[in-house]
């Protein structure tokens, strides 16, 4: 993928107003080097060559964000430039911006959380924290498999989808798992066509990958109750570092290297290719 010739049509795009196209009704936005500029995928895909659907900027590294869930009073002043009408509530609700975000700069601030809550564990002062971890494992998930985000019409705010079928995340933070296995809510599992495991070291990074069917979940670990439990010997067998089953979901295998533990990214070299 050509960054400049990509960031290059953006802008070109941006500097022209477009009221007379349809371009409006589009759902797919990408967003250029600037943070004030974007343009249609629709558009790009006309203008640069070998650029066919949103996996082909998946894979150079690009993540989709449902609008409606983040906001981003760029991109409406943006539309209502380009488009010179309001952005309809109808509109955002079915958004999605595709935006290349600064790794270097996000494995930066890792690093000092992770030093930040090993001087509070230390002196005490929290326990875990659990928050951070989990939001940041289903980003870590997001940005793997190319998920896309969409609001929730239940209490959770939002679902996360992988080719248009429902994924449920866990994330587990700890740099080995319990003897009583990842904890998953049966209802949650049921609601949901696949079942991702991301197992988030202390220091924040990926140690291990977990996909599964969500049907071969209920069926393997169901028992009374609201609760499955699943333990690691059970799982192993379908862990990245141990099965190439289903790497071919990965859309973005440069950031699955990036932010994966040096142990887990020698581990998915035999798989993934140097």
């Amino acid at each position: 993928m050509d960054l400049e010739a990509l960031n290059r049509v953006i802008k070109e795009f941006s500097q022209t107003p477009h009221g007379n196209t349809d371009y409006d009704q589009d759902k797919l936005f990408v967003r250029g080097e600037e943070a004030s500029e974007f343009a249609p995928l629709r558009y790009l895909i006309k203008k640069i060559e070998g650029l066919k659907d949103a996996k082909g900027l998946l894979k150079a590294g690009f993540v989709m964000d449902s609008f409606e869930l983040f906001g981003n009073d760029l991109f409406t002043e943006w539309y209502e430039k380009q488009f010179s009408k309001k952005l309809l509530r109808k509109i955002v609700k079915e958004v999605t911006l595709l935006q290349l975000p600064k790794n270097k700069s996000i494995f930066g601030a890792i690093e000092q959380v992770h030093k930040s809550y090993d001087i509070l564990r230390d002196q005490q002062i929290i326990l875990n924290g659990k928050n951070l971890p989990v939001q940041l494992g289903e980003w870590y998930a997001k940005c793997v498999f190319g998920l896309e985000q969409r609001k929730s019409t239940s209490q959770r705010g939002f679902d996360f989808f992988l080719d248009g079928k429902r994924c449920e995340i866990k994330v587990h933070w700890a740099d080995l798992s319990s003897p009583k296995g990842v904890k998953l809510r049966k209802s949650l599992v049921e609601m949901s066509d696949y079942t991702i495991i991301m197992y988030i070291a202390r220091n924040f990074m990926i140690r291990e990958i977990c996909l599964l069917d969500s049907d071969f979940v209920l069926r393997k670990f169901a028992m009374k109750g609201h609760t499955l439990f699943l333990k690691d010997p059970d799982v192993s067998p379908y862990f990245f570092s141990k099965s190439n089953k289903h790497i071919e979901k990965v859309a973005n295998p440069a950031a699955l290297m990036k932010f994966s533990s040096p142990n887990f990214a020698m581990k998915l070299t035999e798989f993934l290719g140097d």
